[in-house]
């Protein structure tokens, strides 16, 4: 359903928070229709990503294997997926390994899946359970829309995805290249390395399909970090989870670049030919000023938004 303030404000009371999903998440994503005059883009909501143009391998496709656990709940000593992929979440599905972005590098994150035989409630499913906390849209005034959480949220918890259309590198470059100076690159492409040296690459655009995580402005120092993290199919969902204990009504951000705690950006830790590839990428892009007001802000959102894994 496309949807816009003006809209939503002409069919509900203007002091009422509304819900931007229209029940498409099992937790409204508030709206404040008083809030302000801004006007939402126009884009249709989706909790999960969707195959766009180019899009080689359906988000939605069932491809991963999954385990024999006959419990409600999965033992790390007999799982044949936290064997192979290692255990990511505790027993409250809090994420274990909070500092596996600090070298650049890491492996993604594998749930069970719905081939597996554990129960819904395997604390090694998490991001597939959808959105859990009460967010907000919020008008920032001079950074456009943001979102800010209406309850604390302790550090490793999962807040929420950054869904949309997975799209070629192609689309993607394309769609780069036609934009506006003031329309927003929401694209965010995420390069895996294999062990043989191959690399896979994903890339997702939440403009005209997406969900709550759009609206998630950039941070210099964000208190989100984000991983790709792989359910049912080989498509990832880009996963944000806390960085640090977050209190309520604090606004939630994320390295468009894919560092956090304000590390040198993954790609400076790429090799040679990443960065090659990274200037040819770029090149024809138009900087844009950052706004996120860090003590050590780079100046400039970075042109590719992107992490490495």
């Amino acid at each position: 359903m496309n949807v816009s303030v003006d809209r939503i404000m002409q069919s509900t009371d203007r002091t009422r928070a509304v819900d931007l999903s229209h029940g498409l998440e099992d937790v409204p994503v508030l709206i404040n229709c008083s809030a302000g005059v801004r006007t939402l883009p126009e884009f249709q909501y989706s909790p999960d990503n969707v195959e766009g143009p180019g899009c080689t391998a359906d988000p939605s496709e069932v491809t991963l294997p999954g385990c024999s656990c006959r419990s409600l709940s999965c033992c790390a000593e007999s799982c044949s997926c936290l064997k192979v992929h290692r255990q990511a979440y505790d027993v409250t599905g809090t994420l274990l390994d909070l500092s596996r972005t600090d070298s650049g590098y890491c492996s993604p994150v594998f749930e069970c899946n719905t081939l597996c035989c554990c129960g819904d409630t395997c604390f090694n499913r998490v991001v597939q359970r959808g959105l859990r906390l009460r967010l907000e849209v919020f008008s920032t005034g001079n950074r456009g829309w943001g979102v800010r959480t209406l309850e604390s949220i302790p550090h490793g918890m999962f807040v929420c995805e950054y869904a949309g259309e997975v799209i070629s590198f192609g689309e993607a470059r394309r769609r780069q290249l036609t934009q506006r100076s003031e329309e927003n690159n929401y694209i965010i492409a995420v390069r895996e390395h294999a062990g043989t040296g191959s690399v896979m690459e994903t890339f997702v655009d939440p403009a005209v399909v997406g969900n709550v995580g759009r609206f998630l402005n950039h941070s210099c120092e964000p208190n989100l970090l984000m991983l790709p993290v792989r359910v049912h199919s080989v498509v990832p969902r880009l996963a944000l989870f806390a960085g640090r204990d977050l209190k309520a009504h604090e606004e939630l951000t994320f390295d468009y670049s894919g560092g956090y705690s304000n590390q040198t950006p993954v790609e400076v830790l790429s090799t040679k030919r990443d960065t090659d590839v990274q200037a040819n990428r770029t090149e024809g892009l138009q900087r844009k000023a950052c706004l996120c007001g860090a003590n050590k802000c780079v100046v400039f959102l970075p042109l590719d938004l992107s992490i490495l894994k």
